[in-house]
């Protein structure tokens, strides 16, 4: 036994630069587990100049001053981060309180809606199976009335974090676009001089993460504002709450979708009811979740990241599990990080002995 593990050891950690990337990778997962809930701030805010970078080094591509490029770039996040603020947020907020103020209407409307199934089907449904699906029903709304009322007692907090937040974030987002240069070279101050396979996993990891990370922001924007688009066209009640949840849902691959779908699919019910404005509206839903997952994905995210279903679904639901939505998230950033790392990793074979 101890001879298999001391082989192993020799194979894949025989190379030092391989033993300090393991140390390093080992140090980055424990520093976020432990430490990430008061280094959240800064967390976002790295993650947010990483994705305005690209649009920085665009800009200095084009001959523009590097100071005035970091200028115009965060006078562009500041802006659309006020637009959220003054704008989608009071909407968002509105529809949420509307919608839950609507919801023993609408749970009225099911009931009675449900009580007609034991007379039209009565040999598939009966009447205690209806019974027994309204008073789950009835549970699962006053859980979901003590959640809000919960929300609304501890509101206070959350709203100070909240303004913690976007002073302290914004701040360290400058920084971060400003002094990139001087923040790397520190950095690698402290790194190894012979540091050939950090920076080819380093590279393959920036390539991959940002194509990856700013290819996602972009579908999350196109997909909420095409989706926002059609609702309010069509008339949808909860237009932006809904286009918001569209939105998010390209997140999670292959599972968001078909969550998302649910909601959409019983306002619009309530709404309409089974009517030709409902299959209108379920047309368009489907056409434009089938643009996203044929014509947006592959055109964002060729050759970017390469990774097998089950790997992805795995690592949205290891990472999920451990830091929740920003784990979601960056699951398949983690994946491919992951996966750049074992092809770069160096393997000593092992010898073998010369036949006599």
């Amino acid at each position: 036994m101890f001879k298999v593990l001391r082989d192993w050891m020799q194979r894949y950690f025989s190379d030092e630069e391989a033993v300090v990337l393991a140390v390093l990778l080992v140090l980055a997962f424990t520093a976020v587990l432990t430490l990430g809930g008061m280094l959240a701030p800064v967390l976002a805010g790295m993650v947010l100049a990483f994705l305005m970078q690209g649009l920085v080094t665009a800009l200095e591509r084009l001959r523009v001053p590097s100071g005035v490029a970091v200028g115009l770039v965060f006078a562009l996040f500041m802006g659309v981060l006020a637009v959220f603020m003054l704008v989608l947020v009071p909407l968002l907020w509105h529809q949420v309180i509307t919608l839950f103020n609507e919801l023993p209407g609408m749970l009225g409307k099911w009931q009675s809606l449900l009580l007609l199934l034991p007379e039209r089907y009565p040999h598939l449904v009966s009447d205690e199976q209806v019974l027994q699906a309204i008073e789950a029903a009835r549970g699962e709304v006053g859980k979901f009335g003590q959640l809000a009322l919960t929300f609304s007692l501890s509101s206070l907090p959350l709203l100070v974090n909240m303004m913690i937040y976007f002073v302290l974030v914004p701040i360290l987002v400058f920084f971060f676009l400003k002094d990139r240069v001087m923040i790397g070279r520190w950095v690698k101050g402290y790194l190894p001089r012979e540091r050939a396979l950090l920076t080819r996993v380093a590279q393959e990891m920036n390539r991959q993460i940002a194509n990856y990370i700013r290819g996602k922001v972009v579908e999350i924007f196109i997909c909420g504002v095409a989706t926002y688009i059609a609702f309010v066209a069509l008339g949808l009640n909860y237009a932006a709450l809904l286009a918001l949840l569209v939105g998010l849902s390209v997140v999670v691959p292959y599972v968001g979708a078909v969550v998302v779908t649910v909601p959409v699919t019983l306002i619009a019910l309530f709404q309409w009811g089974w009517s030709d404005q409902f299959i209108y509206l379920m047309a368009v839903y489907g056409i434009i979740q089938t643009l996203d997952g044929n014509v947006l994905v592959p055109l964002l995210f060729s050759g970017a990241v390469n990774l097998h279903p089950v790997a992805i679904i795995c690592a949205v639901l290891l990472f999920g599990g451990l830091w929740g939505f920003w784990g979601v998230f960056f699951a398949i950033p983690l994946a491919t990080l992951f996966k750049a790392v074992l092809d770069a990793w160096p393997r000593q074979e092992p010898s073998v002995a010369p036949i006599l």
